[in-house]
């Protein structure tokens, strides 16, 4: 089926939930009811968030630090995410006043509640998410806080010319997911012409699409982890090399045999502290730990917490990751140098797209432009 198939077939049944005029408006239309592009903080209100990893949690609290979220934000942490526990641990005893946390648990905030002003997702793929968003968000904005570089694949989606499946760079959808992420695409670019739709990020968002994003009325708001910056360090690190792992192998993008020769290189400069991914795989990470001058930590809560005691001497490196944006800017003020590595071409397994590919590695450049 055709992706216009598709958008004739599965749009017409969601009624008054999307309006084609405001989802997809013709150039040079004005379309937004009178809603101001900058946001005046701190803002009042309440806050629903649906917090499905240790990061989403992190930007959850920025964005409640800055002023965004209202006085009360009460954060629903997915219970089955690694590093969540640790996480909220931690967090719990230094957040903003106003934040609280429910136990985790599988269940999403209903979006339909009328007490909440915004409801906040760090990840706007997600197959339960959209299937929420559909029921219709009654709260006034809904926010998407960072889950990595695919905060800026969303916004390249949303501002594309035509209508785009919001389905994850990798994936490999079905119809029917297809036309949930269709559906989800006309969904947030109304809320977007309807001055609705906020994006709050860490990550330099490429000047075209920050202007076409704007354009469409949505609300683009950065931070540089002002928060976070006020809070004690709690970890040393005495390792000169600080890795940061990658799950590309483990999500089977690139050959693992390669990636672990190249951190064993790593210990020709001396010790190396390496800080692994979420999801990398134990036979992996013990591969690695039997080398003498590697030392695999625990995973505990996101390195954006845990390295901002680097000093001068140190140096960070990783693969292209969404790490790369948000440590440039907690590791500026101390002079840590942060070295992407590209991935060579033989590492690329058959089945990772050039498309995916070139996501990936925007990383590397600086402010991923």
């Amino acid at each position: 089926m055709t992706q216009a198939a598709v958008t004739a077939a599965f749009l017409p049944q969601l009624g008054p939930v999307v309006d084609r005029r405001l989802a997809h408006p013709k150039a040079g239309s004005t379309i937004r009811r009178g809603h101001r592009n900058e946001l005046v903080r701190p803002r009042f209100g309440r806050a629903a968030v649906w917090a499905e990893s240790p990061l989403q949690l992190l930007s959850a609290v920025e964005a409640h630090g800055a002023g965004l979220l209202g006085q009360e934000t009460l954060i629903h942490p997915r219970g089955d995410a690694v590093g969540m526990d640790s996480t909220l641990r931690s967090l719990m005893e230094q957040v903003p006043s106003g934040v609280r946390f429910t136990p985790p648990s599988s269940a999403l905030p209903a979006v339909r509640n009328r007490k909440l002003d915004r409801w906040v997702t760090g990840d706007a793929y997600s197959g339960k998410v959209q299937t929420e968003l559909l029921r219709g968000v009654v709260a006034d904005e809904l926010v998407i806080v960072d889950d990595g570089l695919a905060t800026l694949s969303l916004l390249r989606m949303l501002v594309s010319d035509g209508p785009t499946p919001l389905i994850r760079p990798r994936a490999v959808p079905t119809v029917r997911r297809k036309a949930l992420g269709l559906a989800t695409w006309w969904t947030l670019r109304r809320m977007a012409s309807q001055g609705r739709l906020l994006v709050f990020t860490a990550l330099s968002v490429p000047d075209a699409v920050e202007k076409k994003f704007r354009a469409l009325g949505g609300h683009l708001e950065r931070h540089r982890f002002e928060w976070l910056g006020t809070q004690p360090v709690t970890e040393n690190i005495l390792e000169p090399t600080i890795l940061v792992g990658s799950a590309m192998p483990a999500d089977q993008l690139i050959r693992p045999e390669p990636y672990v020769d190249w951190v064993r290189s790593l210990t020709e400069d001396g010790p190396v502290a390496y800080f692994p991914h979420r999801r990398e795989q134990p036979e992996l990470l013990k591969a690695l730990d039997e080398h003498p001058l590697i030392r695999v930590k625990q995973h505990t809560i996101p390195v954006e917490m845990r390295l901002r005691g680097l000093r001068p001497g140190q140096v960070v490196r990783a693969l292209p990751s969404t790490v790369l944006a948000s440590l440039r800017l907690i590791l500026a003020p101390s002079g840590v140098p942060l070295k992407g590595q590209p991935v060579p071409d033989d590492w690329w397994l058959p089945q990772t797209t050039e498309e995916l590919r070139r996501h990936l590695s925007s990383s590397l450049r600086e402010g991923g432009k």
